[in-house]
């Protein structure tokens, strides 16, 4: 191993380091600017926690896209939602058993559904538009834009109506609430060039595929923003944060992350990630049921032991498909 691997295995790690600590100061900042504008717990956990968490897998697709590592920008948003579901939603219920607003059971979770489906039929082209290749087009890209745009004039209307002033500790002055944002962000960009490049030299070095990588490693790693978020919203009670924050990571990704990375570059799409999405599906599908299973809207501990024991099962199904 020479000097320049070692140097990019430590910068991985730190990359690691920055992303929840930039993740952190951006969703600090982010919620504090909220509360200033008087938006509800909700609206919190659907767009400003949401997306301060989803960043980490845009600045990681972004990088990706721009180098043309397209395994690792799918496998990366795929390995995402499918750790959002039944490794954080999982980590959360055992927690705390997780209330869920009607609103996110009729609405918001059927539109993560959606979003699967969607992704499924957009990067099947051999089978389902005969076309020569499967890609995820700048077309798809900017369809896939749209609906997100459509998707935060919804939550506008929502937060309009339903404007509220939160308890809790004191907010940041709006000056230093925005610079809280840009730090994150500085934190994030930088993290997220580094995970790219060591994946990439991790995936070489041990025969790994890109896809393996990005499905595993930074999956999870990107999805700790949302499990430091969610665990600790469940702990304290805030369900609306715990599921708005997870709900609202899994439509930003696949809506908003993997639109610009197909805007950036096309992503060309392994079928074997096909099984990726399919599992994507079921688990969200899965999401819903639990949500009627015994007492309405509320996911249970023992429905989160079933979450993470699934996901055990799925990691293990992914190193032995290398």
């Amino acid at each position: 191993m020479d000097y320049s691997q070692i140097l990019t295995y430590v910068a991985f790690i730190i990359g690691f380091i920055l992303l929840i600590k930039g993740a952190g100061v951006l969703v600090d900042g982010a919620s504090s600017l909220a509360r200033r504008l008087k938006v509800s717990k909700l609206v919190i956990g659907l767009t400003v926690v949401a997306f301060g968490t989803s960043m980490p897998e845009l600045f990681v697709n972004i990088m990706a896209s721009a180098h043309g590592n397209t395994d690792l920008a799918i496998g990366n948003i795929l390995g995402s939602n499918i750790s959002n579901i039944l490794l954080i939603l999982g980590v959360a219920a055992i927690i705390y058993p997780l209330k869920i607003d009607w609103g996110i059971a009729w609405r918001e979770i059927p539109l993560s559904l959606i979003a699967a489906l969607l992704l499924f039929v957009m990067v099947n082209d051999q089978f389902i538009h005969y076309q020569p290749l499967n890609v995820l087009s700048r077309i798809d890209g900017l369809i896939l834009l749209g609906i997100f745009f459509l998707f935060l004039v919804y939550i506008l209307i929502i937060a309009r109506k339903n404007a509220v002033v939160e308890r809790g500790r004191t907010p940041y002055s709006i000056s230093a609430s925005i610079g809280l944002i840009i730090l994150g962000l500085a934190f994030l960009i930088i993290g997220g060039k580094w995970i790219v490049d060591g994946a990439v030299t991790l995936a070489k070095a041990f025969g790994a595929s890109e896809s393996l990588i990005g499905l595993t490693i930074v999956a999870i790693g990107t999805s700790l923003p949302e499990l430091a978020t969610s665990a600790m919203a469940a702990y304290r009670k805030n369900s609306d944060i715990a599921i708005g924050n997870i709900v609202g990571s899994n439509i930003f990704n696949i809506f908003w992350i993997l639109g610009i990375s197909a805007i950036i570059k096309p992503l060309p799409f392994n079928i074997q990630a096909n099984s990726d999405v399919e599992v994507l599906i079921a688990t969200t599908i899965l999401l819903l049921l639990f949500l009627f299973i015994g007492k309405r809207y509320v996911l249970k501990r023992w429905q989160g032991w079933i979450f993470v024991l699934s996901y055990s099962v799925y990691i293990i199904y992914l190193i032995q498909r290398g």
